[in-house]
């Protein structure tokens, strides 16, 4: 018997009552027979062909919302659990792209029909609640415990072009190899340049599920590598370095994906972040981590070394990626670094400055760029350590305008 929060015997339940049969499907039963914990529940509906009475039968149970009538699609959330419910459904290619096909949701497909629209066969089981019954028309189950990842049907395989990215963060984060037919299938579709008919936010979305989702990225990057992908997206071979971040990530997504992305490209390569993402956070935060990690003497912990380096990142989170960069050779003296600047009070914002623009204009001077350099002046003295209270620094500032005049 396969097990899934009992809490949904309650929707089921009244299912039931509409002649509705529910099969949980897609990626909630494979990391659940993995023995992999999952939010995001895939049900699919047998015995309705209309979203609008699922709507009806659901709307007690909390919001719905539905994401696309033409895919047969909706969305509850329900506790702490989001579920999707869909019809079943069969599509067919009628252009290029991911977006490329014609849907028809149809009441009467049996499971297997339905199932055979699904990239994997580890995609492509369900369990029937009522029957209590696994359903695996095409092996998934045998495949998961091979670690193998197969096409259910390899002609409609090829027809999604995101599948060969899917593949890949697949492969990655349960460390599964392609069979050799599917292999093949994926070094024909990249010499015809299939890829470049994705938006980049997919390929992005893939590639991110594959750095946040693998206990090893090196998996997929080495993927990548026999691929001759490695130089089309311009990563560098960190292999190393993303294995060790992966084993020390944190809980914020965003900040994990910047060190990831930070690790694996060069200054040369930058540019082809563009082709991924539209945050633009993102594409600075990956140039200055660079840029200041290929400045910073990891050795050197002095007082002025951290205060400059806090005035330019966020200590705490650049050690993170620092560490990563070294994977773990360094840790020592990034300890070091990461003690002397909590004791400093830097850790995660940088030295207030005890000398102000305001304090300028009190003197009778006007924002210039002499205004400027007088503020940078002022600010590296005290980095420096020449004074260290507000009384040190007016006395500082006296003396330094006096010295200018």
């Amino acid at each position: 018997m396969f097990d899934y929060p009992n809490k949904l015997n309650i929707i089921f339940n009244k299912l039931y009552l509409f002649g509705i049969k529910p099969i949980i499907v897609g990626g909630y039963l494979r990391d659940k027979i993995l023995d992999m914990d999952s939010k995001d529940i895939d049900i699919e509906l047998y015995g309705i062909d209309s979203l609008d009475i699922l709507e009806t039968i659901l709307q007690e149970f909390g919001e719905v919302h539905t994401v696309g009538k033409s895919f047969g699609v909706c969305k509850l959330d329900f506790d702490d659990l989001e579920i999707d419910f869909s019809l079943p459904r069969s599509d067919s290619k009628i252009s290029k792209g991911h977006k490329g096909f014609s849907i028809i949701t149809d009441k009467s497909l049996d499971f297997k029909s339905a199932a055979s629209r699904r990239d994997f066969t580890i995609n492509a089981m369900g369990y029937d609640v009522k029957e209590k019954k696994l359903l695996d028309p095409y092996g998934g189950q045998k495949d998961l415990h091979n670690k193998i990842l197969r096409a259910v049907d390899i002609d409609k395989f090829a027809e999604d072009p995101l599948r060969i990215l899917r593949g890949i963060q697949f492969s990655s984060r349960f460390n599964f190899v392609l069979d050799e037919l599917l292999l093949r299938i994926f070094y024909k579709l990249i010499n015809k340049n299939i890829l470049k008919e994705l938006p980049r936010e997919r390929i992005y979305e893939e590639l991110k599920k594959m750095f946040l989702k693998s206990s090893s990225p090196s998996i997929g990057l080495l993927l990548l590598k026999r691929l001759h992908l490695m130089e089309y997206f311009g990563f560098s071979e960190n292999y190393e370095q993303v294995d060790y971040f992966s084993k020390h990530k944190t809980l914020d997504e965003k900040l994990n994906i910047l060190i990831f992305l930070s690790l694996i490209y060069t200054q040369k390569t930058l540019k082809l972040i563009e082709k991924l993402s539209k945050e633009q956070k993102l594409l600075t935060g990956i140039a200055l981590y660079i840029k200041v990690q290929k400045d910073f003497n990891i050795n050197d912990s002095t007082v002025y070394t951290l205060y400059s380096l806090a005035k330019k990142v966020n200590i705490e989170f650049f050690l993170l990626y620092l560490d990563a960069y070294h994977w773990g050779k360094q840790t020592l003296q990034i300890n070091i670094l990461r003690n002397k600047a909590k004791k400093l009070c830097i850790f995660n914002s940088p030295l207030p400055a005890l000398i102000e623009g305001k304090e300028l204009i009190k003197y009778g001077l006007a924002p210039s760029k002499k205004f400027s350099v007088i503020l940078f002046q002022a600010y590296e003295a005290q980095k420096k350590g020449k004074f260290k209270t507000s009384k040190e620094a007016q006395k500082w500032l006296k003396t330094y305008l006096v010295s200018l005049s």
